[in-house]
């Protein structure tokens, strides 16, 4: 079946053999803004509709890492309701990092995308199979990078990316329909009632 979002056959086949994501913070999964008070940064605005690519991806196998400089209270909390277990706060060498995921996986640069918005996630895309920068990413990181989103930092920029990921290896429309019946499944009478009893 012909994907729905790619229509590049080079992107298409970057993007078949990806078993794990690796997404920057500040400037792709938030808008980069940083809101401090006295005693640090008080929050972060995540946008909601990542939170759905990313378990899209671990439901069909495709693990998610985050690799970040920074380290705050609100990221740790999202990250854990992400599920996501491959978490480096405070990061201040990303292409050590990287290199541990692919030791610990036991994976091939070319079954890896990062997702960076600034110089500094330069080194780690130079060596993945898929490089994605942010819309409003820096213009050199723009010119390095294999794909760049539609969309900016914090508007949804996972679930791009899983969208383009999931549609070069799964028929998109059939993972879908899958997760509306599954949702509806899940709050139907019966299974509430079931819930109740239990």
């Amino acid at each position: 079946m012909d994907a729905l979002i790619l229509n590049d056959k080079v992107l298409i086949d970057k993007a078949k053999p990806v078993k794990l994501v690796i997404f920057d913070v500040d400037g792709v999964l938030t808008d980069g803004m940083m809101n401090y008070g006295p005693d640090g940064e008080l929050f972060k605005q995540f946008n909601v509709k990542d939170g759905v690519g990313i378990k899209l991806l671990q439901q069909q196998g495709i693990d998610v890492a985050v690799i970040t400089a920074k380290r705050s209270a609100p990221l740790s909390q999202r990250m854990a309701d992400l599920g996501i277990g491959y978490f480096y706060p405070g990061c201040d060498n990303k292409l050590a990092a990287y290199h541990e995921l692919l030791d610990r996986l036991s994976l091939k640069p070319q079954q890896i995308c990062y997702v960076g918005d600034d110089v500094i996630d330069l080194a780690v895309m130079a060596e993945v199979g898929l490089s994605v920068a942010v819309r409003d990413a820096h213009f050199f990181v723009k010119e390095q990078a294999d794909y760049i989103t539609e969309t900016a930092g914090g508007e949804g920029v996972a679930r791009e990316v899983a969208d383009c990921i999931l549609d070069a290896q799964f028929d998109l429309r059939t993972l879908y329909t899958q997760m509306i019946q599954n949702h509806s499944n899940k709050n139907s009478p019966e299974n509430k009632e079931h819930k109740i009893v239990q």
